[in-house]
């Protein structure tokens, strides 16, 4: 059976960035505005009255003090308070739209510490929560201006997205149909965020990874990972759910619609997916003869600080020590399915040859995709 390495990660990860403390700002203002226009219904109790938000709210609910956009002008603007695309980010035959630019940003710089040149590449998997657009595929857009051979196709699979590509980048390897495959990542869901709500309006940020991977006997980067095991599941959820796509064209700026935004029952979606996640990582770490004490690092999907904790937790039977399940919440914010990777990405330069890791994500679905991995 032939081996797979990760080679090589990279990221791109957008100029905007906002604080706890300036998305509050537009939040109470809108608030105030809510307020004021339905004071009548309120005084009368037709209606319950809006609540500010405060910075230590969101930190304490999420673990996050601040996340980066694709644009923060928009988001700002009580009128809108919705990202805009950036100009010239719906690309044309010369240029790449803007969610195929931030994979290829990411990807050039995953390549880079691969040793690995585009043209090397003969499979692309693009897999995202939301993709700007249904056709064409921007995994091919971003193999044409790679330069790359070979394949490309889309996937769309909630916060388990990247792991989820990875398997397949995995399996396609395994199977003799790729030598070697670039995963891109490149997540905006912030456009999906309702930034009039306070439960939800302060957790998503954007950004794009990218993981190059190889057969081993290919590859030649310092720092290769090799994957000792996949495993993936999913179980029906509406309570992580979106209803828009293109069967429900609206104009952004002239109409306001609920389904356009995601929506969740985070209270439920705590109970329900956390504990089919610890047991999905205990079978998975049953099944190869291993156990919990045997990872040096579990990279998990970075939903939010409490999840975090409880799954890391609840797997090791005590609090988990500094570095054992490190998150980036608190810069990133929950990049959907991009955090488990942009944890690896960060906090994986200290481990030595032969230790072994856990790279999770999960999410909408239920999903769950999980890779073993091992420093070589």
């Amino acid at each position: 059976m032939v081996d797979v390495v990760i080679s090589g990660t990279g990221l791109y990860v957008p100029e905007n960035k906002i604080t706890n403390e300036e998305l509050v700002i537009a939040f109470n203002e809108h608030v105030d505005q809510y307020n004021a226009e339905h004071k009548a219904d309120i005084e009368a109790g037709l209606m319950p009255a809006k609540q500010h938000s405060s910075a230590e709210f969101i930190e304490k609910a999420s673990g996050i003090r601040e996340r980066r956009l694709v644009d923060v002008k928009g988001v700002m603007d009580l009128n809108r308070m919705m990202s805009r695309m950036p100009e010239g980010g719906h690309g044309d035959f010369e240029t790449p739209c803007f969610q195929a630019q931030m994979g290829i940003d990411a990807a050039s710089m995953a390549l880079e510490k691969a040793n690995v040149a585009p043209e090397q590449i003969d499979h692309i998997v693009c897999s995202s929560a939301v993709m700007q657009r249904s056709f064409p595929a921007i995994g091919i857009e971003v193999q044409h201006f790679l330069g790359t051979s070979g394949s490309a196709f889309d996937m769309v699979m909630g916060c388990s997205s990247a792991t989820y590509g990875l398997i397949a980048g995995v399996n396609a390897i395994k199977s003799g149909a790729a030598d070697r495959v670039l995963m891109v990542n490149p997540e905006i869901f912030s456009t999906m965020v309702n930034f009039r709500d306070r439960d939800s309006h302060f957790i998503f940020g954007d950004i794009a990874t990218a993981v190059v991977l190889e057969r081993a006997d290919l590859a030649t980067s310092d720092d290769q990972w090799l994957i000792t095991g996949t495993k993936q599941d999913t179980q029906f959820s509406n309570n992580i759910r979106s209803n828009y796509g293109p069967m429900t064209r609206i104009d952004d700026d002239t109409l306001f619609r609920q389904d356009m935004f995601f929506v969740q029952e985070g209270r439920k979606v705590f109970k329900e997916l956390l504990p089919l996640v610890t047991a999905f990582i205990s079978e998975q770490l049953e099944a190869a003869d291993m156990n919990v004490g045997d990872l040096s690092r579990m990279w998990l999907h970075q939903a939010n600080i409490n999840m975090n904790m409880y799954a890391a937790k609840k797997l090791l039977g005590r609090e988990p020590e500094a570095g054992e399940a490190p998150t980036v919440l608190e810069k990133y914010g929950n990049t959907a399915g991009a955090g488990s990777i942009v944890a690896f990405h960060h906090h994986r330069d200290d481990l030595k040859k032969g230790d072994k890791g856990l790279i999770c994500s999960f999410g909408a679905g239920y999903s769950i995709g999980s890779l073993m991995v091992e420093k070589q």
